[in-house]
């Protein structure tokens, strides 16, 4: 069960609408990113603080869209920068699997997000110690090796290795790196942004370079769903090129 809900705070947008015709595909599971941004597009300053960047409100829908996939997914970068969770708690539903991208098995053995409040599922590559995914291994956690790619983990690899596990929607909740990996492969069917009314001047961006040099080739949105949460704007869309 989740926390009740604050005074005067109303429901969290219908989660249907922001992530669309949930269908997953014969090599891989449906893929929505989701991240909370500011009017700058940053989603951390420049000491790597994001907390909070959004409002209460906003977050309740991210946990409600958690509640709402199979599995949320990170790369290590965020688990060792944020130590996140990654749990249903602020709404009422069930806890998605915890996955997260780390070829190297650089995730501490006390992070958060291996509590037993939840599944969790390490992607790595054979590279990895052998004796570390044991570890993992003895604390409950799965382990999936697959073949590296350019920067970690092959990513259509791994989203076919959890499409195999039974997982048929995924949440990417980040970092940078990941939303940028998942963006560039056009491996993400939906994009839900949260954008706060703040302006940060300098820090993480959200996207990093993707190659487009025209905006004629540019990453666009359609079938488009737009919500006001509080102090926040939502906005949600299918990714199309």
């Amino acid at each position: 069960m989740g926390e009740p809900l604050p005074d005067g705070a109303g429901p969290p947008p219908d989660v249907g609408s922001l992530l669309g015709e949930v269908r997953a595909g014969a090599a891989r599971p449906y893929v929505a990113l989701k991240y909370a941004q500011t009017l700058d597009g940053r989603i951390a300053t420049s000491t790597g603080d994001a907390r909070w960047i959004s409002g209460e409100q906003e977050r309740r829908t991210s946990h409600a869209l958690r509640a709402a996939c199979d599995a949320v997914l990170v790369g290590v970068g965020t688990v060792l920068a944020d130590d996140p969770q990654l749990t249903v708690r602020m709404v009422p539903g069930n806890s998605p699997i915890r996955v997260v991208l780390d070829s190297g098995l650089r995730t501490p053995g006390d992070a958060r997000v291996l509590s037993h409040d939840a599944a969790t599922t390490i992607v790595t590559t054979s590279a990895s110690s052998a004796e570390r995914r044991n570890e993992f291994h003895r604390q409950g956690v799965s382990v999936l090796v697959v073949p590296a790619g350019s920067h970690g983990v092959d990513l259509g690899a791994a989203l076919q290795a959890l499409l195999g596990d039974g997982i048929r929607s995924v949440l990417v909740e980040g970092g940078a790196r990941v939303i940028t990996s998942f963006l560039s492969l056009g491996l993400a069917d939906r994009l839900v942004v949260g954008i706060a009314p703040r302006v940060l001047g300098s820090g993480t961006e959200a996207v990093r370079d993707l190659g487009i040099t025209e905006v004629a080739s540019s990453i666009r949105i359609e079938h488009r769903a737009v919500h006001v949460v509080g102090d926040d704007v939502l906005i949600a869309g299918d990714l199309t090129r």
